[in-house]
């Protein structure tokens, strides 16, 4: 007998003051400039947070100490407009290298004029965490979640 989990996605939706290819920049190559620091899960603090611009690239953190930690894949890069990204953090916010285990989210950069971008975050397929999955989706959408990291993103983009 198969259990089926239906997990609802995680939305968010911030409109930033930039134009759809800066914004789209910021997002990816920028990453480790806006990502929160506090959120390393690495064994040293974080010094850069990488988004490897191309579908099979790596997503991963980099600590003050030089070692690399993954937190996931690059699944779709398509400049300026949208980017997926599989999660391989499960609840305990550790790396799982197993792409069976891992959510993804998306991201569309809606261009609202030249210099007005609406952003569109879906956080989807939690149910693949198994047991954590209410755990990682609650993480996700809390406060400190993709709200807080949107906002700080949101920052970035505009400066």
């Amino acid at each position: 007998m198969t259990q089926h989990i239906d997990i609802e996605v995680v939305r968010k939706t911030i409109t930033v003051e930039a134009s759809q290819h800066h914004a789209f920049e910021v997002f990816t190559t920028g990453l480790g400039a806006w990502w929160p620091k506090e959120y390393s899960i690495g064994e040293a603090d974080m010094a850069d947070f990488v988004l490897e611009p191309k579908a099979g690239g790596r997503w991963y953190e980099v600590g003050v100490d030089g070692k690399e930690c993954d937190t996931g894949r690059v699944l779709a890069f398509e400049p300026p407009d949208r980017l997926v990204v599989a999660w391989h953090l499960n609840e305990n916010w550790q790396y799982d290298a197993d792409p069976a285990h891992a959510s993804e989210f998306e991201v569309r950069f809606i261009a609202e004029g030249e210099t007005r971008t609406r952003v569109e975050l879906v956080h989807s397929g939690f149910e693949r965490h198994g047991a954590g999955a209410d755990a990682v989706r609650g993480g996700v959408d809390s406060p400190q979640g993709w709200s807080f990291c949107l906002e700080r993103f949101a920052e970035a983009a505009a400066a």
